[in-house]
């Protein structure tokens, strides 16, 4: 089962742009705007499988960045509904005896749920969390050594005075009749403190080596989103902490005074959706506003370039770039525009699907459906969506230890969906 687990910028442009969520569907606007309809089957052309016009008028900066042609996927899927009535979920992982933990956003639940579907009470101990808007209880991970110590970490939006932040958290699960963490750490805080709802980020991922990656957002606000590539920030930016929430000696910008020592990737808007490789390397896949959805492969000490450059434009439909590509900014693997509003990366392995290996899934919440695509030498090949029968915003999308994709869906009455192999 795969592991999930420079100086300030701010241009005079930017102080006209408005502030955008995620998760609203933009207005179509002078013909733009248009809602994603999906090519289903693979043409003689090589068509690609979004066939909705593009918002923007930028152009790729090398073949085969967006629009990748589409593939089907040849194994016939089964779809089993293992739970419903989910109030929200966001995020799902798997302890060592087959049961998962599911958080629950807006409430700030943490339940226990049996390979069938049975859900215990809420876990208590938990910290309060700012349920509102984009905000509450997000991921949730087991330690690589949880067998041993029993801890997990979470990440919530944390109330503060002045608004609120990401925080990450760890604690002692006690999983029995009446669930309980004990032993509450906040072992990382974001800063600066910001009175916004959106943009937190929010992913955990532990590495190989024991350190843990944190996906965090920019805000949202233009407060914030101006420190997306300020170094003295949190905001915007992928950090890399040990298991106790300091900086390792190794992340990049750890020896230079003034920034957040945290700090192992910069230049980012809002990340949900982040893993490892293989080859243990991180990818993630990143909210882009109205075009400009990125999947990243990211690498230490480097600037993904938000808010400078990128392939989107405003909710408005406003201009928030002035070009797609600079010296020293990175360029996106792959891009989608119109956007699939990104949540939930998981990279297989298993053995279920064959088919399937190395293959990347997302979850997708406007464009209401599981996003698959295949790599060729880091390259996008070829996308699939999946699960559009379902008409349901995808939040979650996990590899269970029996190659089975489990998936949430991002609704007040959410379900926990399981894809397997059909049987003849």
């Amino acid at each position: 089962m795969p592991s999930r687990s420079l100086p300030f910028f701010a241009a005079a442009w930017l102080l006209t742009a408005s502030a955008t969520a995620d998760d609203a569907k933009p207005a179509p606007r002078g013909g733009k705007g248009s809602p994603t309809t999906p090519r289903t089957e693979p043409t003689a052309d090589r068509a690609p499988v979004e066939t909705a016009p593009p918002n923007t008028g930028f152009k790729p900066a090398f073949p085969g960045q967006t629009r990748a042609p589409a593939v089907r996927t040849t194994t016939a899927l089964q779809v089993t509904e293992v739970a419903k009535g989910l109030d929200t979920p966001w995020a799902l992982t798997f302890l060592p005896d087959g049961r998962m933990l599911v958080t629950e956003k807006l409430s700030g639940r943490l339940l226990i749920m049996s390979p069938d579907g049975k859900k215990s009470p809420a876990v208590s101990g938990l910290p309060k969390v700012d349920g509102r808007d984009q905000g509450g209880l997000l991921d949730v991970e087991v330690t690589p050594d949880f067998a041993q110590s029993n801890l997990i970490y979470w990440t919530y939006y944390e109330p503060r005075e002045g608004g609120n932040g990401l925080a990450v958290a760890r604690g002692k699960l006690s999983s029995g009749a009446a669930p309980s963490v004990s032993n509450v750490e906040v072992v990382f805080r974001m800063q600066p403190t910001l009175d916004s709802t959106k943009h937190a980020g929010g992913r955990l991922v532990f590495a190989p080596d024991g350190n843990l990656y944190v996906t965090l957002g920019e805000r949202s606000i233009m407060q914030g989103r101006v420190q997306a590539r300020d170094l003295k920030s949190h905001l915007g930016k992928i950090v890399r902490i040990s298991p106790e929430g300091k900086a390792p000696s190794d992340n990049p910008f750890v020896k230079q005074s003034g920034v957040k020592p945290e700090i192992w990737s910069y230049g980012h808007r809002n990340v949900l959706s982040a893993a490892l490789d293989a080859q243990s390397r991180l990818w993630v896949v990143e909210m882009g506003p109205r075009g400009g959805d990125e999947l990243n492969l990211v690498q230490k000490g480097k600037d993904y370039g938000w808010p400078v450059i990128g392939y989107g434009e405003e909710y408005s439909g406003g201009q928030i770039h002035e070009k797609t590509q600079a010296a020293g900014m990175e360029q996106p693997v792959y891009y989608w525009d119109p956007v699939i509003s990104p949540c939930g990366l998981t990279i297989y392995s298993g053995k279920l699907f064959p088919e399937w290996k190395g293959n990347f899934f997302i979850g997708g919440l406007s464009s209401k459906a599981l996003v698959r695509l295949v790599l060729d030498k880091d390259k996008v090949v070829g996308e699939e969506r999946l699960l559009q029968s379902q008409k349901a915003r995808i939040r979650e999308v996990v590899e269970g230890p029996d190659g089975a994709l489990y998936v949430l869906t991002d609704d007040s009455s959410g379900k926990l969906l399981k894809i397997t192999p059909k049987k003849s």
